[in-house]
């Protein structure tokens, strides 16, 4: 049996189905007027509806707004607007084709050495060939040891031998030492022994009576000439010729002649100056030993003999 459409039912559900569709390709069409619109139209639409701004779904970047009075510039040039695009040009194949690359060499690898293959241990060991072997390496082993103790015996020997030598040497050197000491000592025993004789010998001559009256000894030894002046100043004068002669070395060649000395003195002896004068006989080397003479014998004779003393004495000096 056939089913029959219901008439009221259709013509109700067509119109329906127009409305939805118009609506659907209104809100097409508008959506796609909305996306074509820039974010400033958007909000002046949006602002034009009336509607409250947190059912806009979209919101703009504000503009920086700084405070002040706003500045009025006007750009001229091409200052305002963006710079040129660079021309496209095509690129130039090279015509001359890169150099072919050559592989490195491959690296030789070393040969790997060969080993000597060991022999295989024998099936049947001989215990009889080990064990002397091991007897022998023993027995090296204590001769090695016998044969560094002996070195050490004869090197320690060799040290105490030297030790011992080195002893007898430096005895003998001190023995040495003290036989120089001894002689030394001997020598100065003997130079004391002589000197306390010859002083001796000096008392014993002093005080031999010579019928001379009894008058104390002099300072300095006095000599004369066998003259016949007896005066204070003949014997100051002897007493200086005594004191120059026993300090002076007499040059070679040297004649007995006089020869005057210009001498300048101190009260005491001290020598100022010595110079023989111009008209003396001896050569340079007999001059001038006077005058290291009269110096050397410094102080001359002056006790005694103050009332003869002369400050400017010139001396007649024969040898």
């Amino acid at each position: 049996m056939a089913r029959r459409n219901n008439p009221d039912t259709s013509s109700k559900g067509t119109p329906l189905a127009v409305v939805v569709s118009a609506v659907l390709h209104l809100g097409i069409v508008g959506f796609l007027f909305l996306a074509t619109l820039s974010c400033t139209s958007f909000e002046g639409f949006f602002a034009a509806l009336h509607l409250p701004d947190g059912w806009n779904p979209i919101a703009c970047a504000k503009p920086i707004q700084l405070p002040g009075e706003p500045i009025e510039a006007v750009l001229i040039g091409p200052t305002g607007a963006p710079p040129p695009k660079p021309p496209k040009t095509k690129p130039v194949a090279d015509s001359v084709p890169p150099p072919p690359s050559v592989p490195p060499p491959p690296t030789p690898t070393p040969p790997k050495p060969v080993k000597d293959p060991l022999p295989p241990p024998p099936e049947h060991p001989d215990v009889k060939d080990q064990e002397k072997v091991v007897q022998d390496a023993e027995q090296k082993a204590e001769d090695a040891k016998r044969e560094q103790e002996e070195k050490q015996r004869q090197r320690q020997a060799d040290l105490d031998a030297q030790a011992a030598k080195k002893k007898e040497e430096q005895k003998k050197i001190d023995e040495l030492f003290q036989q120089l000491d001894k002689a030394s000592a001997q020598t100065k025993k003997n130079q004391s022994k002589a000197a306390q004789a010859q002083r001796q010998l000096a008392d014993l001559k002093n005080a031999k009576d010579d019928g001379s009256p009894d008058l104390p000894n002099a300072a300095q030894r006095q000599s004369g000439q066998a003259g016949k002046d007896n005066s204070l100043l003949a014997q100051y004068q002897a007493a200086i010729q005594n004191a120059v002669t026993q300090n002076w070395l007499r040059p070679d060649n040297m004649p007995s002649v006089p020869c005057v000395v210009h001498i300048v003195q101190l009260p005491g002896g001290d020598v100022m100056s010595a110079k023989v004068d111009s008209n003396c006989p001896y050569d340079e080397p007999g001059k001038r030993s006077i005058e290291n003479a009269v110096l050397r014998a410094q102080p001359l004779p002056y006790k005694g003999f103050e009332s003869v003393f002369q400050r400017q004495i010139d001396f007649t000096f024969r040898p």
